[in-house]
């Protein structure tokens, strides 16, 4: 189908190439039709659920193609410039005279249609994006404003009867092959409303069961009053690291969330549909590879009254909040459908204090357009306005703390109460500047002063990991850990941060590469009291934060063990997996004292090997930069590995029993099950995969007839050495393409790791935990929480 208006001459489009990639060149319609250049087009359907209909648009008799024929509900081109999203919401408005926000708008798939007619003068090649409008009921057809120079008409159709008449070829609907590309219209939506409740509810429980409830309950011992009332508040500011994570993720997360909350005891699977996404804090599941277990048609229905013109008796347009089936790369931080190209285009036009804002932690990235129509219909204003709406690119920054003022901004407040109830010096200090960093955007001194916090009380909160940006990996999440310090625990670890120098300097990686000035980090031990925001699907052990690099450089990393975490894992999961997995000799040497100390080193080995780096022509850059989106998974690649070996070198200096060899490769092999476990998509996952194949390839781990495994001790020190020297030289080098490679090749489900996980599969081992907070919940349910 070729939409848009054959009068409209001037009209431009961007030429793409055949896989649908910008050229760079435009060219107006007539052009592009007549010479047969591909395009993009926007598709969108309105669904009524309640009656299982599509909406159809009669074409004008005046179209320069299929004149006259039963068509797409709204349609259009993709004017030079302009963005999918915005075109599929101005061309319904303008067709139709339905106005309504993005979250209305889910895109389902990309269809390509390559046709000639009109005598071969109209060669039509054009990428359609398809999207979605699901409405509860269908809309009065006295509600519609037509366009009289595009639509003539517009009727409701049973989807079947419609497919029906296209499998036919009717002459008097535009053709589309049902048994090809756009046949997926019609398995989505048979797929979506045919779902047998019982089935699902069955998969749902089975979902729930790879996590294992714990309770965790710290001591609260020598805490004063003012330290359980700045605990209180603290526990509160960390809900709302939860709800601006919430909308992080996707634009209607935080809609979806509340709608599945005040249904939850509507019914059976009503209720296991909101205990999952409470898990996973999003309708993606963690554990398979990002699919979706909800779909729209569970979503949040949303009245908009003046969506259309009003017909009396009816209380107005009612739809559903969508979401992708498939998780958005860039989440909630980018335009959804702004594409790598859209964003390489913009930043080369930017000023380098641009460019670091554009690639940074702390900011979204926005349209202009989107602004500009949102304000036409919502009378939306904000400040600079002017600026906006001029500029020749349409993407621009907004900072978090404008983009979340109303979070931060009580956030910062409670902060601020419970640093002057705070008696540590160091935990006062951290909670004022980062009350202050949540409304200024800079967290440089609030991060130095987390690094220096030494109190009971142990408290992280703040924007921090990318993993959820998977277009880049720059955009960090909301999260807060609140927890009890471990003195006795944390007093041992001592050993690590003291060696992290000599560690840097006898790693295997050409001596170029490596610092001089390596600053060891602090590791503090805590029992986890809550957590909060970007703490979803398996739960953290450690961390090692921050992220900026030029604290790094300059300051090193601070690391934080959750000891209770850790304990409640090794219990109701590894010990399982090595009973399932591992040969019946080895399993004694899967031990918490390995496990516990390789995940200490895990973090360490964060704060080692290269960061900021010096590319081949000379400029400096980090490689967290350069890699971009392949980065998190060798990071995690590289701190476990080279965990590994930094453990047998402290080993062989006589600072670490030589009792904990044996055991800290076998463990770490059982271990290596229980992370690709989390799934491939995820950067733990996939980074563990790579080890787990390469040690495999290199004897080191060893497969037997019975189908358990063994290290092989003889050659697991130099598979270990080999793939700590591979991976550290691909980010000394900031070699994206060999990362890439390496992942590729290694990051895979390999039969011996099916073999593995189809017997955990069997047994039931459950995957990851889920915690509970007593205390933290005592403290929210007096709060009205």
């Amino acid at each position: 189908m070729a939409a848009g208006d054959g009068a409209v001459q001037e009209e431009h489009f961007d030429v793409l190439t055949k896989t649908g990639q910008k050229t760079g060149l435009s060219k107006p319609r007539g052009e592009v039709h007549r010479d047969g250049d591909y395009h993009r087009a926007v598709h969108v359907w309105i669904w009524a659920e309640n009656t299982q209909q599509l909406l159809l648009q009669r074409r004008s008799d005046c179209k320069d193609s299929w004149a006259g024929l039963w068509d797409i509900s709204s349609a259009g081109h993709i004017s030079a410039g302009d963005s999918s999203l915005l075109t599929a919401r101005r061309e319904l408005q303008e067709e139709l005279g339905v106005i309504l926000p993005e979250d209305a708008f889910e895109m389902i798939f990309v269809f390509l249609q390559e046709c000639v007619i009109n005598d071969g003068t109209f060669i039509n090649n054009e990428f359609n994006d398809v999207y979605l409008v699901t409405t509860l009921d269908p809309i009065p057809l006295e509600a519609f404003t037509l366009q009289e120079s595009e639509v003539s008409a517009v009727k409701y159709i049973s989807y079947k009867e419609y497919k029906s008449l296209l499998a036919k070829e009717d002459p008097a609907y535009v053709p589309y092959d049902v048994n090809g590309q756009y046949g997926q219209l019609f398995d989505i939506i048979e797929q979506r409303y045919k779902e047998n409740n019982v089935a699902r509810s069955l998969t749902l429980q089975k979902q729930l069961r790879r996590y294992a409830p714990v309770s965790l309950d710290p001591e609260l011992t020598g805490f004063t009053d003012a330290d359980k009332e700045a605990l209180n508040l603290l526990v509160q500011a960390a809900t709302i690291m939860d709800e601006i994570f919430c909308l992080q993720v996707w634009y209607s997360n935080p809609d979806l969330r509340d709608w599945l909350k005040k249904h939850a005891d509507a019914s059976h699977i009503d209720k296991l549909k909101w205990a999952y996404y409470l898990i996973n804090k999003s309708p993606w599941s963690s554990l398979d590879e990002n699919e979706a277990f909800l779909t729209t048609a569970d979503s949040a229905v949303k009245l908009i009254p003046e969506a259309t013109i009003a017909v009396t008796g009816w209380k107005g347009l009612e739809y559903k909040a969508a979401f992708p089936v498939l998780k958005p790369p860039g989440a909630n931080f980018y335009p959804p459908d702004m594409d790598k190209t859209e964003f390489e285009l913009w930043k080369s036009s930017l000023t380098d204090e641009q460019k670091e804002d554009a690639t940074g932690f702390f900011n979204v990235i926005k349209r202009r357009s989107e602004f500009a129509l949102d304000s036409s219909i919502y009378n939306k204003t904000v400040d600079d306005t002017e600026h906006l709406l001029h500029s020749a690119h349409d993407l621009y920054t907004v900072p978090f703390a404008q983009e979340y003022s109303s979070f931060l901004r009580k956030a910062a407040e409670l902060l601020h109460k419970a640093g002057d109830l705070s008696s540590s010096p160091s935990l006062k200090r951290f909670l004022h500047s980062r009350a202050d960093a949540f409304l200024s955007n800079d967290y440089y001194d609030s991060d130095i002063a987390w690094m220096e916090l030494d109190s009971k009380l142990d408290i992280t909160i703040g924007p921090y990991e990318t993993y959820e940006d998977a277009l880049f990996g720059y955009k960090a999440t909301f999260e807060a850990f609140i927890g009890v310090r471990d003195d006795k625990a944390t007093a041992q670890l001592k050993l690590f941060g003291d060696h992290l120098q000599v560690l840097e300097q006898n790693l295997p990686l050409d001596n170029i590469y490596k610092s001089k000035d390596v600053i060891a980090a602090p590791i503090r031990v805590i029992q986890l009291l809550y957590n909060a925001g970007d703490v979803k699907g398996p739960q953290t052990v450690a961390f090692n934060l921050p992220n900026d690099e030029r604290i790094v450089k300059d300051r090193g990393t601070s690391m934080v063990m959750l000891k209770n975490i850790s304990e409640a894992k090794f219990k109701h999961i590894l010990v399982p997996i090595a009973d399932a997995c591992l040969v019946e000799e080895q399993q004694e040497l899967v031990d918490f004292d390995s496990f516990f100390t390789h995940t200490i080193c895990h973090e360490c080995c964060h704060g080692i090997g290269p960061h900021t780096i010096i590319l081949p022509n000379g400029k400096q850059s980090t490689v967290r930069l350069e890699l971009q989106e392949v980065h998190s998974a060798l990071e995690e690649a590289k701190a476990d590995i080279v965990g590994l070996w930094a453990l047998r070198f402290l080993i062989d200096q006589d600072l670490l029993p030589k009792s904990l060899l044996e055991s800290m490769y076998v463990s770490f092999l059982a271990g290596c099950f229980r992370s690709v476990r989390f799934g491939l998509e995820e950067a733990h996952g996939k980074g563990q995969a790579l080890q787990f194949n390469w040690m495999y390839e290199k004897g080191a781990f060893v497969l037997h007839p019975d189908e358990r495994f063994s290290v092989d001790f003889s050659k697991a020190e130099g598979a270990v050495e080999s793939l700590s020297r591979e991976i550290l030289t691909i980010q000394a080098k900031g070699d994206k393409e060999a990362a890439k490679l390496l992942l590729q090749k290694y990051s895979e489900l390999t039969e011996p790791l099916q073999i593995a996980l189809q017997k955990l599969e069997n047994v039931q081992v459950p995957v990851d935990i889920v915690p509970t907070f007593p205390i933290a919940n005592k403290i929210l349910k007096k709060q009205g929480h």
